[in-house]
């Protein structure tokens, strides 16, 4: 292991002759769509010795991805990672890797039931790839049983894909990235910072990894021994959820499936671990030490989630009429599931005591709170994060107290630590770019569909990348009944926009608009100094005709 960073701009000689183009976001694009073309290729073996019904779709999915992958890498090279690339870098692979991860619903035609026509097929497969890669787990399947084992392997994949990130993986490949890397992890990470574990930053990416898969694995484990799982595949399955805080099952009642207690604490405790800082983590293999408790956003975590659950406890005991025990066991699997953002149900059915969306109004405005904030900094949780509440939380307390004290010097602190003035800006600006989308996206979704409560919901569970919403897409129902095309689409863009903390999607979308103007005034279609000519010379003849 190197004892320094390493350098921003070294690329191998190997790589410098034989590329043909100097493209970070290429080179990276590549290996993560090479990296998913193997889980393609490894569910489609599933697939060939289970199902069979669905082999040829992911065998020529793996094909596709796999070549153009490995087209993009092997005819491209990094070079040095600049600031204004970093987060194009991200947004680009998120998106590419969503549109070919929808590939085998497509050409497996998993949505085609009853007539569908083609474009809703493919809008429907989007929506899925978007949400499995984005660990939002919010789904348009309805036949659960028709699709084989080795897709249905694949749809819980892309959860695991997404959880870490494509670009962590990439990164974990790419040596000679340095500090560049660090700033690909940190524009795709969730969380204000991204914390550098080894001197090495592909070796951080690593690490992190192999935390992710020995989390994976553990879950798997704990699952099969746990009564109630009745195959390895479904532990598999279950494990890629829960360690990416997904919300996608291979059975249409989720958890509920099992209706068992020992599956369900499984995993109230796996959602949880993967709602924490893997950093956290990391120091726990290391140290061989539970730092876990000394963390005081951990801490901050399992006390809002313990109030959630006593709060939603009292009022489904209460107003509901359910059982103390019914109500115990639903409100702290669906609190713990919906406030680490994974979205999992252990709902047996439409009315049974898991179904939120029957519960009293009290209940479910508290569950809207948690889909806000989601889970811990640097997890694989969505939300707007524990940490980034308690600073602007600070940050408003501060400012009443200066309103007492105008000349007093205040910092805000988090524990023991000082929080950079810095950092209180951006999470303010992120706090305020998080609302705008909110009300945007509530504004258009109900343009489209016209139900405002499932609207809410859903956008808010859309940015959160929570799963299930309200109403109509509560934990019993999906996607495809609630919303309508145009909808469906509007969602997976924000699905894939909060998963990547709306910074790399929106500054894209900012590049490209001014790309497109500049190229628009070179071409002389649109100027702004030829539009203020024009003006003058209408000015000028109306004066003249006066």
């Amino acid at each position: 292991m190197a004892s320094g960073p390493e350098p921003a701009t070294a690329a191998s000689g190997q790589g410098v002759q034989r590329g043909q183009f100097r493209s970070a976001t290429l080179h990276v694009v590549g290996i993560a769509v090479a990296a998913v073309s193997l889980g393609m290729l490894a569910c489609a073996l599933l697939e060939a010795v289970t199902s069979r019904r669905d082999t040829t779709a992911l065998v020529v999915s793996a094909l596709v991805a796999g070549a153009a992958g490995g087209l993009l890498w092997y005819f491209s090279q990094p070079g040095e990672i600049r600031t204004r690339q970093i987060f194009a870098t991200v947004a680009w692979t998120w998106i590419l890797t969503t549109a070919v991860g929808a590939l085998p619903f497509i050409l497996a035609g998993t949505f085609a039931a009853g007539g569908v026509d083609f474009v809703e097929q493919v809008v429907n497969s989007v929506f899925e790839s978007a949400s499995g890669f984005s660990a939002s787990g919010s789904t348009v399947l309805a036949d659960f049983e028709t699709p084989g084992r080795g897709l249905m392997m694949y749809r819980q994949l892309t959860h695991w894909y997404g959880g870490m990130g494509v670009v962590v993986l990439a990164v974990a490949v790419l040596p000679f990235l340095g500090v560049g890397g660090l700033e690909l992890i940190s524009a795709e990470a969730p969380g204000t910072t991204s914390d550098r574990l080894t001197p090495r930053v592909s070796e951080t990416a690593r690490h992190l990894w192999l935390v992710y898969i020995g989390f994976t694995a553990c879950a798997a484990v704990a699952f099969f021994a746990a009564d109630g799982f009745s195959s390895l595949y479904d532990a598999v399955a279950h494990a890629f959820t829960v360690a990416a805080t997904g919300g996608f099952s291979v059975h249409a009642d989720s958890i509920g499936h099992y209706d068992s207690v020992a599956v369900e604490t499984v995993a109230i405790v796996c959602m949880i671990l993967g709602a924490t800082s893997f950093s956290l983590h990391w120091r726990a293999v290391t140290t061989r030490r539970l730092p876990y408790y000394r963390d005081s956003e951990f801490r901050s975590y399992l006390l809002l989630l313990g109030l959630a659950a006593t709060v939603i406890v009292i009022l489904v005991w209460l107003d509901n009429g359910l059982p103390l025990g019914s109500s115990i066991r639903a409100a702290v699997f669906t609190v713990v599931s919906l406030g680490t953002s994974t979205g999992l149900s252990n709902a047996t059915g439409p009315g049974s005591p898991g179904d939120y969306v029957t519960w009293v109004a009290g209940a479910q405005l508290v569950l809207l709170v948690l889909m806000v904030v989601g889970g811990c900094a640097g997890s694989t949780s969505g939300g707007i994060k524990v940490m980034r509440m308690r600073v602007l939380g600070l940050s408003m307390l501060r400012t009443v107290r200066h309103a007492q004290t105008p000349r007093a010097v205040i910092p805000i602190r988090l524990g023991r630590d000082t929080v950079n003035e810095t950092v209180v800006s951006r999470v303010a600006g992120f706090f305020l770019l998080h609302f705008l989308l909110v009300m945007s996206g509530v504004l258009v979704v109900t343009a489209l569909e016209g139900d405002f409560v499932s609207a809410l919901g859903a956008v808010l569970s859309a940015l959160g990348n929570m799963g299930p919403a309200l109403n109509e897409a509560g934990p019993t129902s999906n996607y495809a009944v609630a919303f309508s095309q145009p909808a469906r689409l509007v969602l997976a863009l924000l699905m894939v926009i909060g998963r990547l903390e709306i910074f790399p999607i929106l500054l894209t979308a900012m590049g490209v608009g001014v790309s497109w103007y500049r190229a628009a005034a070179r071409h002389g279609r649109f100027s702004v100094r030829m539009l203020a000519r024009r003006l003058e010379a209408i000015a000028e003849s109306r004066s003249t005709d006066v």
